[in-house]
């Protein structure tokens, strides 16, 4: 027999004080939510570098929160959100579009203790004490890294539980660079591994395999992609990022309009661009990770009413949610802080983008008792799997199980390379946020690399 919900209550507050966990932030209740879920939740502030409080939610597994495994999440932009990792891909709790919360049973906490991280200052309902006149990836690492002994200080019965740092999109640059610090620091984390999700590894592969990719995928006719391999490529070789062939620059020019100025989900090559085909902001921050080289520009109407939101996502039930007094009271928000948004603009103009190859970082990493994930929805565009897939390739680890595929519920659900200490995996079907295209497929892909087993 289930509990009357104010004995629950009463039950996660012992529980919170009785257990070392840190009280304060404990999360009690939920607008939307009719009844708490058996495992504890938090919502509060980590202290990440002088004046800099990163917010966080942090909920337990729902299997042994002692002994399972804790896994920070970052999601990517630069600039977005790490709650919709929580309430759209693979958290807990996913949001109706009339804003009533359901259980996700594909949730990470099922095999995790997961921590939900809003980074860098400035994105979701993180901030700073003065205005930052500029952001970088080293400083967005080094706050992460105060972020994290923060939260190890305030939750220490979790600090001796194996810890994987985990992210999607621009979280290829965060995961890594974060990792280096982790294992380059003093902090005594029980750290064991990462895992980057059709992650911005290296803007030079990500670009030269998007066109091979748009080609076989249909969005290019044969005249187009005749007149690439012509004026681009030499003896084999394809220079789509820096080449100053004035006739590749040509013809990359309607390449690019033909990916991003026809109304294409660049997240999901065969989904619906919810709202129609149009842009908005976040799109228009995603498209600069892209050929950046040339500075092309395409048309962005004015933000509409629910700003940071693109049309090609549904967003809205998130962004109507998050942004409750009632909500905001039970996260634990200070009042005093603006309207929650999917994406900052204001992070995203200031942020200086340092890396554009995170290949140093693995080679390094791996030399540590470490292993590393790299997994892609493969009709994501955006960070396309052939890229991911060659720069795992151009690591030149020793191969271990050549190109295979993997199962869920007896069909395939994709393939997968295994190196030494580093896979590369693909999840048929999925865009570019695999855990909300692929929730099962995702789960099972999390607790096969956290236990260290093998994927088929």
């Amino acid at each position: 027999m289930k509990s009357p919900c104010s004995l629950t209550v009463i039950c996660y507050l012992c529980l919170g004080l009785c257990s070392g966990h840190y009280a304060p932030d404990l999360i009690t209740s939920l607008p939307g939510l009719s009844e708490m879920p058996s495992f504890q939740q938090w919502s509060g502030y980590l202290e990440a570098g002088p004046g800099h409080y990163f917010h966080y939610w942090f909920v337990e597994s729902q299997g042994n929160p002692a002994t399972d495994p804790v896994v920070v999440w970052l999601n990517g932009g630069p600039g977005c959100s790490s709650m919709e990792g929580f309430l759209a891909e693979n958290g807990p709790l996913h949001l109706n579009d009339d804003g009533m919360l359901y259980l996700n049973p594909y949730s990470w906490n099922k095999v995790a203790n997961m921590l939900y991280l809003e980074s860098p200052a400035g994105v979701g309902y993180s901030y700073s004490d003065f205005t930052q006149s500029s952001i970088s990836d080293n400083q967005v690492a080094e706050d992460n890294y105060q972020a994290l002994q923060s939260f190890f200080a305030k939750f220490p019965a979790f600090r001796n539980n194996d810890f994987y740092v985990f992210g999607e999109s621009y979280g290829g640059i965060y995961v890594p660079t974060l990792s280096a610090k982790i294992v380059k620091g003093s902090a005594n984390f029980n750290f064991k591994g990462f895992g980057v999700g059709n992650g911005m590894t290296s803007y030079y592969l990500n670009e030269v395999t998007l066109m091979e990719f748009a080609y076989y995928h249909g969005v290019f006719g044969d005249e187009l992609w005749a007149l690439l391999n012509k004026n681009c490529c030499y003896q084999g070789t394809c220079n789509y990022i820096n080449n100053t062939n004035s006739n590749c620059i040509t013809a990359i020019l309607p390449a690019y309009e033909r990916l991003y100025g026809i109304g294409l989900n660049m997240y999901n090559l065969y989904a619906s661009c919810w709202g129609g085909a149009n842009y908005q902001e976040r799109y228009e921050a995603d498209l600069s990770n892209l050929f950046r080289q040339y500075q092309f520009n395409v048309p962005v109407p004015k933000v509409g009413s629910i700003p940071g939101v693109p049309r090609c996502i549904n967003a809205t039930a998130m962004y109507i949610w998050l942004n409750r007094d009632d909500v905001r009271q039970a996260l634990h928000i200070p009042s005093s802080l603006p309207n929650w948004e999917l994406c900052s603009s204001q992070v995203r103009t200031h942020y200086k983008r340092i890396y554009t190859d995170m290949a140093p970082f693995y080679q390094t990493l791996l030399k540590h008792d470490l292993r590393a994930l790299v997994y892609n929805g493969d009709v994501d565009m955006l960070c396309n799997f052939l890229g991911s897939e060659k720069f795992v390739e151009s690591l030149n680890k020793p191969m271990l199980k050549s190109y295979q595929p993997w199962y869920y519920n007896n069909q395939i659900a994709g393939f997968f390379n295994e190196y030494e200490k580093i896979t590369f995996l693909t999840v048929k079907g999925a865009g570019h946020m695999v855990p909300q295209y692929k929730p099962g497929q995702a789960l099972k892909m999390f607790q096969c690399f956290l236990s260290n087993t093998t994927y088929v």
